[in-house]
């Protein structure tokens, strides 16, 4: 029994098994998600939990290379973003080839976030 900290057991799961240049998605309710892509489904209800509030839980356990946003997302997306990432790379893309990278992501959280465009492709780095 972990003592703090994440307790979901798939996004745990999940979690561990990611390794260097892996990606996974934190996504908002609305994103398409392929058949094939494993899904972490945190949503209550439509608005909560907001995609903050699980980026603030998850990322602090991640080590982050780079991260992909999509264009049309509001600069204050990106801004608030780079607060959990700073170390991270941020690559701009259109929403349509974000949705193409989520086919390779090994797996999506799916938030209850309503705002639109709030979905980040998560690369992942090493500690050293």
């Amino acid at each position: 029994m972990l003592k703090q900290g994440l307790i979901n057991r798939d996004l745990l799961a999940y979690a561990a098994e990611l390794g260097h240049t892996d990606s996974f998605v934190i996504a908002d309710c609305g994103l398409p998600i392929p058949e094939h892509v494993p899904v972490v489904d945190v949503s209550v209800e439509f608005g909560y939990p907001e995609f903050f509030d699980v980026t603030g839980r998850l990322l602090p356990h991640i080590v982050a290379e780079s991260v992909v946003v999509a264009k049309e997302a509001p600069a204050a997306f990106g801004e608030e973003l780079a607060l959990y990432v700073a170390d991270a790379q941020q690559e701009v893309v259109s929403h349509e080839e974000l949705k193409r990278l989520v086919a390779d992501a090994k797996f999506v959280v799916r938030t209850g976030s309503v705002v639109p465009y709030s979905n980040v492709v998560v690369r992942c780095g090493v500690p050293f």
